[in-house]
């Protein structure tokens, strides 16, 4: 069912995911705010500090949306450019490894893929967001299979263990 909001709705699941984060991040800031005023907490200004930065994010984060995701693109861009260069550098450094062309290989999609991403960060998130959408419909419908099958294999052990089969003499 997730997987087909997601898959239906990207944006406005994008839009339920920043707005959770900016929730996450004022929660913790009030934590960290409450914490302040602690008398046995060691370092209350830089805490009051942190909590207060904390809850103004959070608040820019759910008051600009767009932006949030945009920079959720750039994070996942710039991750996956990080991991393609060092794949590519695993690839070229290593011997004539089993392997190593695969690690070449990775690491040009994932350096491609990131800069993609970073290029068009809130299209491209919104298109990962739809394909996050698909595998989760097809896990899920792989799911329900796997419990009918399951249920069928109780059943038939079962009846195994109820009415055994009759050894043979020989």
């Amino acid at each position: 069912m997730l997987g087909l909001i997601v898959s239906f709705h990207p944006t406005t699941s994008l839009g339920v995911i920043a707005v959770l984060l900016g929730l996450l991040l004022i929660i913790s800031g009030l934590f960290q705010l409450a914490r302040m005023f602690k008398s046995t907490e060691s370092h209350r200004v830089w805490m009051g500090i942190s909590g207060l930065l904390l809850v103004v994010l959070g608040v820019v984060v759910i008051r600009h949306l767009h932006l949030t995701v945009a920079i959720i693109g750039l994070i996942i861009g710039i991750g996956w450019i990080v991991q393609g260069v060092s794949a590519l550098v695993v690839g070229v450094s290593g011997g004539a490894e089993r392997g190593r062309g695969w690690w070449i290989f990775f690491g040009l999609v994932s350096v491609t893929g990131g800069i993609v991403i970073t290029a068009v960060p809130v299209p491209s998130v919104t298109a990962l967001a739809v394909l996050v959408g698909i595998w989760f419909t097809i896990q899920g419908l792989l799911e329900i299979v796997d419990g009918f099958l399951l249920r069928h294999v109780i059943k038939r052990s079962q009846i195994a263990i109820v009415d055994p089969p009759e050894a043979v003499e020989g």
